[in-house]
């Protein structure tokens, strides 16, 4: 009994924290992407390197690194690696990655 218990209590932690991560999934809006996309082809920034920081969605990034505006966006964007991070300036991670 108090093995099935322990079995249910562990399931119904790993569902809560799938809820959990889903949760915290940001969505940018197509029309958001395509005024962020164009800003950025317009303002390019130089290329950083962040040595031993992996560029993965929800990965934050250090207060070292700069974060530019986009107007009339909420997000911010970086360059690094020659990628273009789309960055939430609040929690400074990363919520897009567009190539």
């Amino acid at each position: 009994m108090r093995m099935h218990l322990t079995t249910a209590a562990a399931g119904l932690l790993l569902l809560a924290g799938v809820g959990a991560a889903a949760a915290q999934d940001v969505i940018i809006q197509p029309e958001q992407e395509t005024v962020i996309k164009e800003y950025v082809h317009k303002q390019p920034l130089a290329s950083i390197k962040l040595p031993g920081v992996e560029l993965n969605v929800g990965t934050a990034l250090p207060d070292t690194v700069e974060l530019h505006e986009v107007p009339n966006v909420k997000y911010r964007y970086v360059v690094v690696d020659n990628q273009t991070l789309v960055v939430d300036p609040g929690t400074r991670k990363i919520v897009k990655i567009i190539q």
